[in-house]
């Protein structure tokens, strides 16, 4: 009986999460879709409206992984460079082997109060996703097909449109273009054979045009490139549902600070550069998985208090007319009211999980499944 009722009050805090992320989501999106009148009068004045927006959206997302999960984040890294985190444009490249990978990178940004500025090269699919997507549109995002010859020139001028920018923001990007899994893996190195590139163990083949034009539009707007690696101690095996249930995940993330300058400004020299850097990573990632940690020295950011603030506002504003509505339908005693409301219940149920499902790994995106097979032919 007990654990019937634990699931049940599990399954009341999962609806409860995402009815007032869904909900607060939405009527920031809708307030979002107001700001335009601003951009031909203030630009700049849009731009900063819109990052305290889409804070307040990703920022409960920051928030279920810091204070709901209690998910410990260490930062590896020399203290010269972690003077400098927050206070200038960077390239974040990141590896992407987890399903909460893209969540600890908010983190890291949300740590250094660049979250709600904080950009990304995300596939076109998930502009059209709403709250999420909606909120990266009004953010500049820059989207992207992943056919490099339709994608270029527009990538270019989202990019260059970034270069007057109001706020301090970092470009976090997956150069593997996609989520690691075995069979991605070894078609990948199957195109490292055939274009004679040392193979990797623990990394895909970076997709180094992207990078490249990423580095080339935003020089001399960004500092540096921040090269990140994040673990899981112990083999855990994160999951946004695993967060949503309060699991408790122990991660640590090495970030060198290159400077930009370091970077070769020629396409093919900063295409070689990158397969070096992969290289190096992979060598990295082999002595994580030996000694358990990264040689540098770790620190953990203090947490602020803005993601659960955040959090709480909405939570206090939305909740109160849910249950006054609950209370009134069950007053009525109206059967197609409580079935309605029934209905409703499945309808998020079911919402949630779909949501849920876009992170996991086995049901992630084929690209580099076919991709790469399409390029050795």
């Amino acid at each position: 009986m007990d654990i019937v009722g634990f699931l049940k009050s599990q399954f009341i805090c999962h609806l409860l999460i995402c009815y007032i992320f869904i909900v607060s989501g939405l009527i920031i999106n809708f307030i979002q879709l107001f700001t335009l009148i601003l951009w031909p009068i203030n630009k700049q004045l849009f731009r900063r409206i819109n990052c305290r927006l889409a804070y307040c959206i990703s920022s409960q997302m920051v928030m279920l992984l810091e204070w709901w999960s209690g998910t410990d984040c260490t930062l590896y890294t020399d203290p010269e460079s972690y003077n400098k985190y927050g206070k200038e444009n960077a390239i974040v490249i990141l590896n992407h082997n987890f399903e909460i990978d893209f969540l600890c990178g908010w983190n890291f940004c949300e740590r250094f109060g660049v979250l709600g500025s904080s950009k990304v090269l995300a596939k076109k699919e998930l502009s059209y996703m709403p709250i999420i997507g909606w909120m990266w549109y009004f953010l500049e995002i820059v989207f992207c097909k992943r056919k490099w010859e339709e994608d270029r020139k527009t990538v270019m001028q989202k990019l260059l449109n970034l270069r007057d920018y109001p706020e301090n923001f970092w470009f976090l990007i997956h150069c593997e273009g996609t989520r690691f899994t075995e069979q991605k893996h070894q078609i990948s190195m199957q195109v490292a054979e055939a274009k004679g590139l040392p193979k990797l163990k623990y990394h895909l083949l970076p997709r180094t045009k992207g990078f490249a034009v990423t580095a080339q539009c935003l020089r001399n707007v960004v500092s540096a490139v921040y090269d990140s690696t994040l673990n899981f101690r112990n083999n855990e095996n994160p999951t946004l549902l695993g967060v949503l249930n309060g699991k408790k995940y122990h991660a640590d993330l090495y970030v060198g600070r290159i400077p930009l300058e370091e970077v070769p400004e020629d396409e093919q020299e900063c295409s070689n550069w990158l397969h070096k850097l992969y290289q190096e990573k992979d060598a990295f990632q082999e002595e994580y998985y030996r000694t358990g940690t990264y040689p540098a020295v770790p620190v953990v950011p203090p947490r602020r208090p803005w993601t659960l603030l955040n959090w709480l506002f909405w939570a206090l504003l939305l909740l109160y007319p849910l249950f006054k509505l609950l209370i009134n339908m069950i007053n009525s005693g109206s059967s197609l009211t409580l079935a309605s409301f029934a209905f409703v219940i499945v309808i998020a149920s079911v919402g949630v999980r779909w949501m849920i499902a876009v992170t996991e790994i086995n049901k992630g995106s084929t690209y580099g499944n076919n991709d790469n097979k399409q390029k050795q032919k």
